[in-house]
């Protein structure tokens, strides 16, 4: 008898631990569709192309003074010695590695930018996705724009609920956002 009530309570207590299981919430955003929205992203693609932009006269800059001194170096090629030659070719020579120098330390120095300008607007959508999860008992919320997952249940999109959070009225945005099927519904990834 004992041994009977102590099966029973097992299964009992293994079935709620499976319904627990499978009772979780979870959600889905497009994160990339979420960071367009957010005004911080215009203020920051403002800055990093004026940045581009100042990179990008130095650059010309510098094209500038090498096909100047080009075009005075074919102009008076005929008449130099072969050590002034010489000279000058190192000479033309040398700044064209440094503007090349200069582009791709200006590509990175691009990159570090954007990564500066951006950091702060994913960290403000991240911490409102986790307190919309938090708020609404989502045990997982998914980024439904990078496509990584192949299957799933069907799940909510959470893009409203965050919008809100971030204090974005979504019916104020020129092009809604059209909610994303879930990763796993019908016509998304996992679709057959």
């Amino acid at each position: 008898m004992i041994r009977s009530v102590k099966s029973v309570f097992v299964v009992l207590f293994a079935s709620m631990i499976v319904n627990g299981m499978s009772a979780q919430k979870i959600g889905h955003i497009r994160l990339d569709s979420l960071i367009n929205v957010m005004p911080e992203s215009k203020d920051a693609k403002q800055k990093g192309t004026e940045y581009y932009n100042k990179l990008e006269d130095q650059v010309k800059v510098m094209s500038g003074e090498l096909q100047s001194k080009y075009e005075d170096y074919q102009k008076q090629t005929a008449t130099m010695s072969d050590l002034i030659k010489q000279t000058k070719e190192k000479e033309l020579q040398d700044l064209q590695k440094r503007i090349q120098d200069f582009q791709q330390q200006a590509q990175s120095d691009l990159q570090k930018k954007n990564d500066e300008l951006s950091r702060p607007i994913y960290d403000k959508a991240n911490k409102a996705i986790a307190a919309v999860a938090k708020e609404n008992g989502y045990k997982y919320i998914l980024d439904a724009s990078g496509g990584a997952v192949l299957f799933s249940e069907p799940s909510d999109d959470v893009m409203i609920l965050v919008l809100k959070k971030l204090g974005i009225n979504p019916a104020s945005l020129k092009a809604p956002t059209a909610p994303a099927p879930a990763p796993g519904g019908p016509g998304g990834p996992g679709a057959k």
